[in-house]
């Protein structure tokens, strides 16, 4: 298919990109998409020839505001990172949101995995949704790694956990190396033994392999609480240091600060999560957040240098690109 050369400032264009997420990511039907964007049936059919002959869909979905003025640019300018900016119209539910959002990283993440990958993944609200909307995509000799440990004083978390990842090892044909240990060691001393054990050299040295990790940002004060913070990981105690060590956010319970420093956090000497000069190594970082509520942490997770793309709703990016 011949791509036509596209004009950033052309309505058309931006008109045209809208509608083929809506239709080919998120499974919107053409009427729904004339609705939400308030243009006829016809104009959407017209819209989405357009953006197949012009080279907007070509097996994946491309914006060609990549190198234009567009929202995606601007955080690429700003932050250095490939944004996936999912369009989500205003008063719809936090519900709805992370699920458009969710939908869209699930064909984000298919396009980057591939055989003979090791694809780290980790637990939460927003990448159970995630696994649940995944393509199918045969591979070969690939790996999905579980990123942090997710047993507490009440569960072991093996259920929750392993359902997402046999959903992602299921939609790649790959195998799946769960991670039994707990979301955080009551003890610092608990913690460097077992990281001594055979059975945790082994889940370590896949992490220290990875080509790709997914995961979301959590924030320990936000009105919508990830689920480490629902899930009786953490009590009163941890709860009051982190607030002297000032942490604003978590990825895969590893606690980092508003500047991105995270080393003297303390909880972090407990747990279970790759430190983030670790992450920091893994090829593609790609992080999926959906909410306003999200913004600090997101933000933080970005001056920690964790995140190469990120998927993210409208209202998020542009509050994210005016900080």
């Amino acid at each position: 298919m011949v791509s036509e050369t596209h004009n950033p400032r052309d309505p058309r264009v931006e008109s045209a990109l809208t509608a083929a997420r809506l239709y080919y990511l998120q499974d919107r039907t053409m009427e729904a998409i004339a609705r939400e964007m308030r243009v006829s049936r016809s104009s959407v059919s017209r819209l989405l020839s357009y953006a197949r002959s012009s080279g907007i869909v070509d097996i994946r979905i491309s914006s060609p505001l990549a190198h234009g003025g567009g929202l995606e640019a601007r955080l690429h300018g700003r932050f250095g990172i490939t944004a996936h900016v999912v369009p989500v119209p205003v008063g719809v539910s936090e519900a709805d949101r992370l699920d458009r959002v969710a939908r869209t990283a699930s064909h984000v993440v298919a396009q980057f995995v591939d055989s003979n990958m090791v694809v780290g993944v980790a637990w939460g609200s927003t990448l159970s949704v995630v696994s649940r909307h995944l393509p199918q995509k045969a591979t070969h000799n690939t790996t999905v790694v579980q990123l942090n440990g997710a047993g507490n004083t009440q569960t072991t978390g093996v259920e929750y956990s392993s359902e997402i990842l046999q959903r992602f090892g299921t939609a790649f044909g790959a195998e799946v190396q769960q991670f039994p240990v707990p979301a955080f060691f009551d003890d610092p001393e608990t913690r460097k033994a077992m990281w001594r054990e055979r059975m945790t050299k082994r889940v370590l040295n896949l992490q220290a392999r990875m080509d790709i990790a997914v995961f979301s940002v959590g924030s320990p004060s936000s009105d919508v609480p990830s689920h480490v913070y629902v899930g009786a990981y953490l009590d009163r105690d941890d709860y009051r240091s982190l607030a002297e060590d000032r942490a604003v956010g978590d990825v895969a319970t590893v606690f980092f600060r508003g500047d991105g420093t995270w080393r003297d956090v303390r909880l972090n000497a407990r747990a279970t999560g790759p430190t983030l000069d670790r992450l920091r190594r893994v090829p593609r970082r790609v992080c999926v957040a959906a909410g306003q509520h999200k913004l600090q942490s997101v933000r933080a997770a970005l001056e920690a240098g964790i995140i190469t793309d990120v998927v993210l709703d409208e209202s998020l990016a542009e509050a994210l690109a005016s900080t």
